[in-house]
């Protein structure tokens, strides 16, 4: 703030800088009493190096006259103008007596009264003039042009700038000057820095014109100085208004839009600014009512500092800390209005002595000026922002506070709408989640490893889904699928996809009947999901897609039967390392309707690994899919011994960013039951067969140490070998198959599905299945290319199951 000074004021300073005399005059600017400064030195006074023209006069010993910033006792930076003047000492040093300048009084130059009244106008002008000869060298200068060049018309005179000052930007004044001379025209200037005489920075605008007699011969030039500070800030803050519209909000992250606000703010007008929000904002749900009666938890969200790494700092970005009741910072954020504040003023200077950091930190950076704002939207109160000032000596204004508030109330929106994305996102996310395994199952047949990486960009979520699905006789389903379109209503379709596959797949239908079910399915979703105003028809609209591929190994035959709807070929690593994609016909997209889907089989070596993935993998490649492809194979040509390491490597390999869709990758390792796990029969269409199928099932049992599970093996054996030759026909198929369960499988060559019933108390038959089911963990039937095959599950005896 600007300081008048007492007429009183008197300070003596002896030859080594220490203060020896302070009068009254000068504790009532400063605060000090001469019991507090005698003897301390006189630079712990200054808030701010002297000017230069003043720090030469010292040097000299030569009397000064110039504006000084001091440091008031309470905090508060005060700028007065001041004179010094040397005085001999006793043992032959130097002292200086510092008195409040005055101006000097302005003498008429001529007698004569036009010329008089015309020296009067230009020593009184309130701005800065100076006249200059035809060699660039000051003829005169106005009282204001010496106060702020730091000299007097008399060591001026008769010298150019650049001997006045021989330092940027006077070479640049020096040579427009003379640009002016040379061609008689006048030239404009603008200017933002510190004049040699002043302590504060400045924006100048010069007019250089040149003098010319009645020939139009140019005999001299004069400057003409306007000090337009008010109007470069207000043009500034304009710029940084403007700035904060296009740069804060550019993405929907909470963090970094805090930061966008934090760094428009340090590179516009403030020097070290801080962001806290509300912990409930910060985490992205719902903003929590200010407690009245506990302290406040924000989170430090973001900061920046014309300093590099923010050594004003006393809180770490991502750290919490709390707002006392009572405290400014809780005060503001229940007025819900900014202010700016003094480091002298009560509220401040407490909330900085309520921390030792803090307090040290204000002291060692000499910060000034600040501003508390609160980010407000919508209503609510989401933070609150700390834009604070010490390397520019001006304090904040009314004007910065209009400003500030303006540009943080922008903010606030943009943090609130990057808040509600994110707890939608996470919401979305959730509950796909939920929709998705949380973990492989473990089986006999294969081991299986996954990778789900949703969306990293701003869109909403994919559909894409993957499954591992336990089948009778130790066989497993592999689906991959992916849903057209994004967000919820894709994530509800994925989920419903899902189970019907699941549903589907317990059924035990082949791969191409399965994806010609489904087909009907997603034909019904789309016509019951499209437009209302649509009218009602058999044909689908398109809005409901999908891909997906559906595959099924069976471990003891070693043979794998896919089919794929519209969805990438499964890639197919040999156990010598050979890679290929399994030619496997395309098929429809689902949602189509009327064309046919088509499986194919193949027979894998034991240890051989089946990639499923979505396009999402191999499109992520700078969208190129024969990129991607590539990029895949050479991915999977060296796989790890472990399937989750295999996994990473591929997701390193292909993906050269964050997935700008959806990906799913699935990998399984085969493996094989081998002959001592599975044992088979063929019986004859002969009921006296039933006998013989007991006899070797139980021998088999013995064999594998399962005799506590024979008799009710036997029992489901002859109940199940007795419905296919009395419902069924030939051939008839016996076959055990011990992993994790005991399996009993009997085929017949009837597709005839069995049905369960209960049989009535004189019915002398129906009560086979029945029987079945209660002595078994689970049971159930599946078409074959032959005809169907019943099986039932039993648990193993407890000391074997392992």
């Amino acid at each position: 703030m600007e300081g008048r000074v007492p007429e009183d004021v008197t300070v003596v300073v002896d030859a080594g800088g220490a203060v020896t005399a302070w009068s009254d005059g000068a504790h009532r600017l400063l605060g000090y009493a001469p019991a507090d400064i005698v003897g301390r030195p006189a630079t712990s006074l200054l808030a701010a190096g002297l000017p230069e023209s003043t720090r030469r006069h010292v040097a000299d010993g030569r009397r000064w006259a110039s504006e000084v910033a001091l440091r008031h006792r309470d905090g508060d930076r005060v700028v007065v103008r001041l004179q010094g003047a040397p005085l001999p000492a006793a043992d032959g040093g130097r002292l200086w007596i510092v008195t409040g300048a005055t101006p000097a009084p302005t003498v008429p130059r001529a007698e004569h009264q036009a010329l008089a009244l015309w020296d009067l106008t230009l020593a009184q002008l309130p701005v800065p003039v100076a006249v200059y000869d035809r060699e660039a060298r000051l003829v005169a200068a106005n009282e204001i042009m010496t106060q702020v060049m730091g000299r007097s018309e008399e060591e001026m005179k008769g010298l150019t700038l650049w001997e006045i000052e021989p330092s940027p930007p006077f070479d640049e004044y020096d040579r427009l000057q003379r640009q002016v001379l040379r061609t008689g025209e006048m030239i404009f200037h603008e200017e933002h820095g510190k004049a040699p005489g002043e302590t504060r920075t400045h924006a100048w605008s010069m007019f250089l014109s040149p003098l010319k007699d009645e020939t139009g011969a140019v005999q001299g030039m004069s400057a003409t100085v306007f000090d337009t500070t008010e109007q470069y800030w207000a043009r500034r803050r304009l710029a940084v208004l403007n700035e904060a519209s296009l740069r804060i909000g550019s993405t929907l992250d909470v963090a970094r839009t805090a930061d966008e606000l934090a760094e428009v703010a340090v590179s516009g007008f403030a020097d070290f600014v801080t962001v806290d929000l509300l912990e409930s904002v910060a985490l992205g749900d719902e903003p929590e009512p200010l407690p009245r009666d506990a302290p406040i938890t924000v989170r430090r969200t973001a900061q920046r500092s014309v300093l590099r790494g923010c050594p004003e700092s006393v809180v770490a970005t991502g750290d919490t800390t709390l707002y006392p009741v009572g405290t400014l910072p809780a005060r503001t954020l229940a007025a819900g209005r900014g202010a700016g504040h003094r480091p002298g003023d009560p509220g401040l200077r407490d909330w900085i002595r309520s921390s030792p950091g803090r307090a040290e930190s204000v002291a060692r950076y000499g910060i000034h000026s600040v501003m508390m704002v609160p980010l407000r939207a919508r209503g609510v109160t989401l933070g609150l922002v700390h834009i604070l000032r010490h390397r520019t000596p001006e304090p904040f204004s009314e004007d910065d506070l209009l400003l500030a508030e303006e540009m943080v109330a922008r903010a606030a929106v943009s943090v609130d709408n990057a808040r509600r994305y994110t707890r939608e996102l996470r919401t979305a996310l959730a509950l796909q989640r939920s929709l998705l395994p949380e973990r492989p199952p473990r089986l006999a047949a294969m081991d299986v490893a996954y990778r789900y990486l949703p969306t990293g960009s701003g869109a909403d979520i994919g559909g894409d889904w993957f499954d591992v699905i336990p089948l009778s006789g130790c066989r497993v389903a592999l689906v991959v699928g992916d849903v057209v379109g994004h967000g919820i209503h894709a994530t509800a379709t994925m989920g419903r996809l899902r189970t019907a596959v699941r549903t589907l797949a317990d059924v035990d239908l082949a791969p191409d009947e399965l994806l010609t079910q489904l087909d009907d399915l997603v034909i019904r979703l789309d016509r019951e999901e499209g437009p209302e105003v649509r009218e009602r028809t058999t044909q689908p609209s398109g809005q409901v897609g999908a891909t997906c591929l559906y595959a099924v190994y069976d471990p003891v035959s070693r043979r794998c039967s896919m089919a794929r709807a519209g969805h990438p070929p499964p890639a197919l690593v040999t156990p010598g390392g050979d890679v290929r994609f399994v030619d496997l016909p395309a098929g429809p997209p689902l949602g189509l309707g009327g064309l046919p889907f088509e499986a194919a089989e193949v027979e894998l070596e034991e240890n051989s690994l089946l990639a499923l993935y979505t396009d999402g993998l191999i499109e992520a490649a700078d969208h190129d899919i024969e990129v991607g492809i590539g990029l895949l194979r050479q991915a999977l040509s060296r796989p790890a011994d472990a399937l989750e390491d295999t996994c990473d490597q591929v997701l390193r390999t292909v993906l050269a960013d964050r997935p700008a869709d959806d990906i799913v990758l699935m990998l399984a390792r085969t493996a094989g039951l081998g002959a001592a796990q599975v044992r088979t029969w063929q019986l004859p269409p002969d009921p006296a067969a039933v006998a013989g199928a007991r006899k070797m099932a139980g021998e088999q049992l013995a064999a594998w140490g399962l005799t506590e599970a024979a008799f009710t093996t036997e029992l489901i054996v002859s109940e199940l070998v007795t419905n296919a030759l009395r419902y069924g026909g030939a051939p008839i198929e016996l076959r055990l198959i011990r992993d994790s369960a005991l399996i009993c499988e009997v085929s017949d060559g009837s597709s005839t599905a069995p049905h369960l019933r209960r049989a009535r108390v004189f019915d002398e038959g129906g009560r086979g299945l029945l029987l079945v089911a209660q002595l078994s963990e689970r049971w159930g039937s599946r078409q074959t290319p032959t005809g169907k095959t019943i099986w039932a599950e039993q648990r193993l005896p407890a000391e074997t199951s392992g």
